[in-house]
C-alpha cells in the first residue's frame, strides 16, 4: 500500500511542471533542468540519463553515441527529478521552446532520414527542443534542423546506433518518392536514380520521411522487398540492409563504405586502415574525380555513382598531386 502511494506521489510529482502552466511551465523546466548549456542540450530523461545533442563530445562517460545525428547517452549526476517524457503519443500542439520563450508551431517539413532534419514552423535561437504543453519531448532543434522524436525514441531504446542502408538517398518529389543517388559499390544493386519507390514489403510508400525510417530502423542484414517505377514500368526487387557508414553529421559520397571520409572541402579527415596501402594520408585533399573538378560532397557523389567498376581520384598534398583508382 505504501509503495503504491508513493508510485502515485513521484507520478504526481512529475507532472509538477506539465500541463498546468501551459508552455511558460516547460520554459521553467528548460532553466531548473540547465537542459541548454552553451551551443548544446543536456535533457534529462527517464533512469537518470542526459540525452545530449552536442557538437563536442561531454566530459562524462558516454553510454552511447550516435555519431550521425551528433546525440549522446550520460549518466545524470544531479539526478533531476522530473525527466522530461519521450513517449510517441500524437500531440494535440506543440512549441519550440529554450530557457526564455515559448512560440507555438508545427513541423511543416519532416525530417528524411539522417541527411535531411525537419524543419519547424516557428523559430528560435538554436538549440532547443520541441516539446507539448505537457512539456513531453517532441523534437531537438539543432543548427541545421529539427531531429524528429521518432529517431529520439530509436536512439534512447536501442543498444546498438547504428543504422541500415539499402545504397540508396531519396527525397520528396511532386509525384512520388524518387531516387536521388544510388551506390555503385553495392554488389548488384539494382535501383537506380530515377528511380520512383512505389511500395516497401507490400506497404505503399507515400513519403520520404517514412520510407527512410522503414530502411534505417530495420535490422542489418534483413531483406526486403522494393518495387519501384522506372519510366512506365514497374520492377520488384529484394534488397539486402548493410551497415550504413555516412550521412548526417559525417561524410556522405559513398566512400565511406570504403574507409574514406571527407570534411566540407573534401580534405580527408577519417581512412580506415585499408587505405595506407594506397599512400593516403588525413588532410589530403581530393579535386578530381574520372577527371573532373569536384568542390562538394555532392558532386563527389554524383560522379562516382556514374562509375561502376572503378573512380579515379586525384588528390592534392602541399601542391604534389597523385592519382587513387578506387574499386
Amino acid at each position: 500500500m505504501l509503495f503504491r502511494l508513493f508510485v502515485l506521489l513521484s507520478l504526481l510529482l512529475s507532472t509538477s511542471y506539465a500541463c498546468k502552466g501551459g508552455y511558460d511551465a516547460c520554459i521553467q523546466k528548460v532553466k531548473d533542468s540547465h537542459t541548454i548549456r552553451k551551443n548544446s542540450l543536456y535533457i534529462p530523461v527517464k533512469d537518470h540519463k542526459l540525452l545530449v545533442y552536442s557538437q563536442q563530445k561531454p566530459k562524462a562517460k558516454i553510454l552511447k553515441y550516435d555519431p550521425f545525428l551528433s546525440l549522446y547517452l550520460i549518466d545524470d549526476k544531479d539526478r533531476f527529478p522530473y525527466p522530461f517524457d519521450t513517449n510517441m503519443r500524437v500531440q494535440l500542439g506543440t512549441a519550440v521552446v529554450n530557457r526564455y520563450t515559448a512560440k507555438e508551431g508545427k513541423i511543416v517539413k519532416a525530417q528524411v532520414g539522417i541527411n535531411s532534419l525537419g524543419r519547424y514552423s516557428s523559430k528560435v535561437k538554436s538549440p532547443a527542443i520541441i516539446t507539448s504543453s505537457c512539456c513531453s519531448l517532441e523534437g531537438i532543434v539543432t543548427p541545421n534542423g529539427v531531429i524528429d522524436k521518432s529517431y529520439i525514441n530509436r536512439f534512447l531504446k536501442v543498444k546498438d546506433t547504428s543504422y541500415s542502408d539499402i545504397g540508396v538517398r531519396v527525397k520528396q518529389s511532386k509525384n512520388c518518392v524518387k531516387v536521388i543517388a544510388s551506390n555503385p559499390y553495392i554488389k548488384a544493386n539494382k535501383l537506380k536514380k530515377g528511380d520512383c519507390i512505389v511500395s516497401i514489403d507490400g506497404v505503399r510508400v507515400r513519403s520520404a520521411s517514412y520510407f527512410m525510417r522503414k530502411i534505417l530502423f530495420s535490422k542489418i542484414g534483413s531483406t526486403h522487398t522494393i518495387k519501384v517505377k522506372r519510366a512506365s514500368k514497374l520492377y520488384r526487387y529484394k534488397v539486402k540492409t548493410f551497415k550504413r557508414y555516412g550521412g548526417g553529421k559525417i561524410s556522405d559520397t559513398f566512400l565511406e563504405q570504403k574507409g574514406i571520409y571527407f570534411d566540407d572541402t573534401l580534405h580527408i579527415v577519417k581512412l580506415s586502415k585499408y587505405f595506407k596501402n594506397y599512400g593516403l594520408e588525413i588532410g589530403d585533399k581530393l579535386i578530381q574525380v574520372n577527371g573532373v573538378k569536384v568542390k562538394t560532397q555532392k558532386e563527389l557523389r554524383n560522379y562516382i555513382e556514374t562509375s561502376k567498376k572503378f573512380s579515379s581520384l586525384l588528390f592534392d598534398r602541399k601542391h604534389f598531386q597523385f592519382f587513387v583508382n578506387i574499386k
